[in-house]
C-alpha cells in the first residue's frame, strides 16, 4: 500500500497502560478522517474490595465502537484473561473478524460457546510465526516465551514504519514447552528498522532475570520427591509448562494426579488440542482419589491467589466434597503473590495452616516459581535485538512506564512516550508525540449484566457496606392515620450493652412517628412526601446515635 501526505500512524491504549491487566490496544493508520484500526488484545481486569459484587472489570470501548466500521481485525497475543477475556462481553459493539494462533483460538471458543456467539465470530487461526494482512496493516506472529503457551509478540508492518508490540514476555532458553524465543525474528526486524516498540513493563524494577522453567523443574522434582502425605499444588491453570512439571514430578514417585478446578480441566484440554502434555498417565478423578493411599496422590488445583470459589479456597474452607487436607499434608504454592491479592491469600494459607497443612511458598522454597515477565537483564536484550526509535511502555502502572522510559533513555533509544489509558499517540511522521486524549473508562460485570464504572447499584452497595441500612414501614388507613408501625430494622448496625440495637430501632420508630404527625394533611395524602419526610428524620437521627448515613427505605402501605 502507498502512503499519502495524509496519512497518521498512531498508537491508542484504552486499556493496560497505567495499570496492569485489561490490555485494549489499537492501532490506526490513514488521515485522521479515515482511519482504519486493528485491536490488539482486549482483556479484563478483576474487582476487588472496592467493587462488591463486581469481579470481572472490562475496558470500555465508548470510543471506538463508534468507528466500528474502520476496525478490521481483533489481534491477540496470547490466551491469559487480561488479553483475551473481555472478547464474548464487547464483540458485539466492535463486530470484527479475531485473529489467534492454535492453543488461544481453542479457549476463546469456549468462552464464545458460552456466550453463545461461537457462530457469530469469525475466527482465523494462525500458525506459530505466520504471516497476514489487514488491510494497510501487514501482520507477523513472533514467537516469545511466557507463562503460557503460545505467546506471541506482533510485527506491525505499515507504509510508515514497523511496530513491534511485545506482548507479554520473558526470555527463557528453556521453555519446558512450546518453542524459545525466536531471537533470529527479531534481530531481523531490527535489521530492517523498528520504528516503534510497544512493550511490557512488569518487572521493569527487578534487577536480573525473571528465570527459566527448567530450574523450576528441578526445584519441584525435589520438593514433591522429599514429601509424604498428600500433597496440593496450587499454580496459575493457564501455565501449561509448570502443569507439565509438577505432573511429570508426582509421576516419577508414583502419585497419581487429580486436577481440582474448573479452568486446569479446560487448560489441559487446550494444551492436548495443540500437542502438549503428551506422555503424561491420564489424571484420575476426584471420586478415585480419594480411595489412593495418601502417598499416592497429588492434587493440582485452582485458587493461589486466594480466589473464594476456587478449588483450593473450598479444600482450605472444608467444603470440597472430594478433596480433604489436613495434619501432615502439604500444599506448595508454585505462584507469585499478585497485588491486591496479599489479604485473600494470607487468609487461605492461615485456613490451611490451622488444619495442620505445611505449608512451601517460593519464600521458603526458592525455586518453585519464576515470574513470566521480563527483569531489566531481558528489557536491555530486546532493546539490543530491536533497536527502535520509540519507546512505548506498556503493561504497567505509571510508576513502571515513567521508569521503563528513563531505561529505554539510558540503554540509547532516541524516543520515549508514556501515554496513559485514552491518549492518542502519533507514531508517524515526524516525533512521537501524544495528540489527543480520547475517553478511556471502565465497565463492570454485575451479576452477569454490564453496567457503566459508577452505576447507581455498584454506588449503593458500597453505601450500604459501610454505612449499612435501615428499611422503616409505615401502615395508614383511608384517613391518613396510623394503623401500624412505624417499624424499623437495621442491618449493618452495631448495639452495646449501654445501648441495645433493639432500643435504637425503638428510638428511630418514635422519629419516623414524629416526622410523620408534623406533616399536613394534603402532604399525608402523597406517599412520596411521607417516605422522603420519615427518611430524612430517621437518617438525621441515625447519624445522632452512629456517626454514620445509613440508606433509609420507607415504605408507605395503605388499608
Amino acid at each position: 500500500m502507498t502512503k499519502s501526505s495524509q496519512d497518521e500512524l498512531v498508537f491508542l491504549p484504552l486499556g493496560g497502560s497505567n495499570e496492569i491487566g485489561m490490555n485494549f490496544n489499537l492501532y490506526g493508520f490513514g488521515p485522521a478522517h479515515a482511519r482504519k484500526w486493528i485491536v490488539v488484545d482486549l482483556g479484563v481486569t478483576f474487582g476487588d474490595q472496592t467493587t462488591p459484587g463486581v469481579e470481572i472489570i472490562l475496558p470500555d470501548p465508548e470510543y471506538i465502537e463508534a468507528y466500528a466500521d474502520d476496525i478490521l481485525g481483533i489481534v491477540l497475543t496470547h490466551a491469559h484473561e487480561d488479553h483475551l477475556g473481555a472478547v464474548h462481553w464487547l464483540w458485539p459493539r466492535l463486530k470484527a473478524p479475531v485473529y489467534a494462533t492454535p492453543f488461544t483460538a481453542f479457549l476463546l471458543r469456549e468462552k464464545l460457546r458460552d456466550a453463545r456467539l461461537l457462530d457469530e465470530v469469525p475466527i482465523t487461526e494462525v500458525p506459530l510465526g505466520g504471516k497476514f494482512s489487514i488491510g494497510p496493516f501487514d501482520l507477523e506472529m513472533i514467537t516469545l516465551t511466557h507463562s503460557i503457551p503460545e505467546p506471541n509478540g506482533l510485527a506491525i508492518k505499515t507504509p510508515l514504519g514497523t511496530i513491534l508490540h511485545t506482548g507479554d514476555w520473558k526470555i527463557d532458553p528453556d521453555p519446558q514447552l512450546g518453542e524459545a524465543t525466536d531471537i533470529d525474528a527479531i534481530r531481523k526486524l531490527g535489521d530492517e528498522g523498528i520504528l516503534a516498540m510497544v512493550c511490557d513493563s512488569t518487572n521493569v524494577f527487578v534487577d536480573g532475570v525473571a528465570g527459566s522453567e527448567a530450574d523450576v523443574r528441578v526445584a519441584m522434582n525435589r520438593l514433591i520427591a522429599g514429601l509424604t502425605g498428600k500433597i496440593a499444588v496450587a499454580c496459575f491453570a493457564s501455565n501449561v509448562a509448570r502443569m507439565d512439571t509438577v505432573i511429570r514430578a508426582a509421576q516419577a514417585v508414583g502419585r497419581k494426579v487429580c486436577l481440582a478446578g474448573r479452568s486446569m480441566h479446560r487448560m489441559s484440554a487446550a494444551a492436548r488440542s495443540v500437542g502438549l502434555l503428551v506422555g503424561i498417565e491420564p489424571f484420575i478423578t476426584d471420586d478415585q482419589a480419594k480411595y489412593l493411599p495418601e502417598n499416592e496422590v497429588l492434587f493440582l488445583c485452582t485458587g493461589s491467589q486466594g480466589e473464594a470459589r476456587a478449588a483450593l479456597s473450598r479444600i482450605a474452607e472444608g467444603t470440597h466434597p472430594h478433596v480433604k487436607l489436613s495434619q501432615g499434608d502439604h500444599v506448595v504454592f508454585s505462584s507469585r503473590v499478585i497485588p491486591g491479592n496479599e489479604i485473600p491469600i494470607r487468609n487461605l494459607q492461615n485456613k490451611l495452616a490451622d488444619r495442620g497443612v505445611r505449608l512451601h511458598t517460593e519464600r521458603d522454597t526458592p525455586g518453585i516459581h519464576v515470574s513470566g515477565h521480563p527483569c531489566r537483564d531481558e528489557l536491555k536484550q530486546m532493546y539490543q535485538w530491536a533497536r527502535p526509535e520509540i519507546a512505548v511502555p506498556t503493561h504497567g502502572e505509571r510508576r513502571h512506564l515513567i521508569e521503563h522510559a528513563a531505561f529505554a533513555r539510558d540503554l540509547q533509544v532516541p524516543q520515549q512516550v508514556t501515554p496513559r489509558n485514552g491518549d492518542m499517540v502519533r507514531l508517524a511522521p515526524g516525533r512521537a508525540e501524544i495528540i489527543d486524549e480520547v475517553p478511556a473508562g471502565r465497565l463492570y460485570v454485575d451479576g452477569g449484566v454490564v453496567t457503566a464504572e459508577n452505576g447507581q447499584a455498584l454506588r449503593e452497595r458500597r453505601h450500604v457496606a459501610f454505612n449499612g441500612m435501615l428499611a422503616v414501614s409505615i401502615v395508614l388507613d383511608g384517613k391518613n392515620r396510623i394503623v401500624s408501625g412505624p417499624q424499623v430494622r437495621g442491618l449493618g448496625l452495631a448495639g452495646d450493652n449501654e445501648y441495645p440495637l433493639g432500643e435504637a430501632m425503638d428510638d428511630l420508630a418514635e422519629e419516623a412517628e414524629t416526622a410523620f404527625k408534623r406533616l399536613g394533611g394534603d402532604q399525608k395524602e402523597l406517599d412520596d412526601s411521607i417516605e422522603n419526610a420519615i427518611s430524612r428524620a430517621v437518617k438525621k437521627a441515625a447519624f445522632r446515635i452512629w456517626e454514620r448515613k445509613p440508606v433509609v427505605e420507607t415504605t408507605v402501605l395503605r388499608v
